[in-house]
């Protein structure tokens, strides 16, 4: 796992958080496909990951400090869409940290964390 680039984590961060939130959203009750893609579009977009990474900060490790301040620092060769440059990077530190923690099998950290971002909500 060291050999694995912060936005390699990001990578795979990217789809663990984004399963989080599909979770989330399935167990808001009977929703029909769109509204759950609107819902999860809605938690998952760079601005809104920015967001939830601010957010996050203050309940990280030191250690996942670290793994969040190096995904906020990768360097990416992709201009963002629909987002700044800066919350571009925050999602990006979010992102890693996620990643970073699959990869170390903490899964209830994982939980943990993203209950600490208290995503819900039907609206939208």
């Amino acid at each position: 796992m060291h050999n694995i680039s912060s936005l390699g984590l990001a990578y795979i961060g990217d789809g663990i958080y984004e399963l989080m939130v599909r979770e989330r959203v399935c167990a808001l009750g009977a929703l029909v496909a769109r509204q759950m893609h609107r819902q999860t579009v809605r938690h998952t977009n760079a601005a809104a990951q920015a967001i939830y990474s601010r957010k996050l900060e203050p309940f990280l490790t030191e250690q996942e400090r670290g793994v969040w301040r190096r995904g906020r620092n990768a360097a990416s060769v992709r201009s963002p869409k629909n987002a700044t440059d800066g919350e571009y990077h925050l999602a990006t530190a979010l992102e890693a940290v996620f990643g970073w923690l699959y990869l170390s099998g903490n899964m209830a950290r994982i939980r943990e964390l993203f209950g600490a971002l208290d995503i819900g909500g039907a609206e939208g």
